[in-house]
């Protein structure tokens, strides 16, 4: 069976975090509202679009359902008119995904980004790259830590547990392989401290090192 190699977007594949950032700090400034260094907002992402305008508010704002919902709106199609100004694979990227599918390995993303956001940025950076699925946040799967965006993975490339890897930057990554009963390797160079990454089966500090942590786990 066919080993299927199931990417996060977010810090793993693509440093977006400069115009998440940017997003946010505009629709934060529109607001009149306190903006945030992009340092801070790498503590923000990861658990959906909603969440991260709801920790880039202040709190008595982020508690008022109305206006996280109309901030949200703002921020959305303001990143969608800028979701790739800045953004860029990191270094080694396109290289590996080449090289796992070149070695027939299914590949795959699972993102807690926007559907038409993920499937956007997959298809400009990644456009020769088959993959199996690439999952956003859509209202069909709870967003990760859940493992069904996994499950789903899996049962559409018709592979089980025992073939499938995992590959993130964060603990909602690292998580969402445990609740899915698959290993996991988590990737230094993404948003999160190391600290955070403590409990992936292994951590790899370069693109190149993915190739070689994959065919051991």
């Amino acid at each position: 069976m066919e080993k299927l190699v199931i990417f996060d977007l977010d810090g793993t594949l693509l440093n977006t975090i400069a115009d998440l950032g940017n997003a946010a700090n505009h629709t934060l400034a529109e607001l009149g509202l306190p903006q945030h260094t992009l340092d801070e907002y790498r503590l923000m992402v990861g658990n959906g679009m909603r969440k991260l305008i709801m920790r880039a508010l202040p709190e008595h704002l982020a508690a008022d359902d109305t206006f996280v919902d109309n901030t949200l709106a703002a921020f959305l199609d303001y990143y969608a008119k800028h979701i790739d100004t800045y953004t860029k694979p990191y270094p080694g990227i396109p290289e590996l995904v080449s090289a796992l599918a070149a070695q027939g390995c299914k590949l795959a993303i699972a993102s807690n980004k926007i559907q038409a956001g993920a499937e956007k940025l997959a298809q400009e950076f990644f456009p020769n790259i088959p993959f199996v699925a690439v999952m956003g946040n859509s209202p069909l799967y709870p967003l990760k830590p859940d493992a069904a965006v996994v499950e789903y993975i899996m049962q559409k490339a018709g592979t089980d547990r025992a073939h499938t890897i995992m590959v993130g930057d964060s603990g909602t990554d690292i998580q969402t392989a445990r609740n899915a009963g698959i290993p996991v390797i988590a990737v230094s160079w993404g948003f999160r401290p190391r600290a955070e990454l403590t409990s992936a089966d292994k951590i790899v500090d370069s693109a190149s090192a993915i190739l070689i942590a994959a065919t051991l786990l």
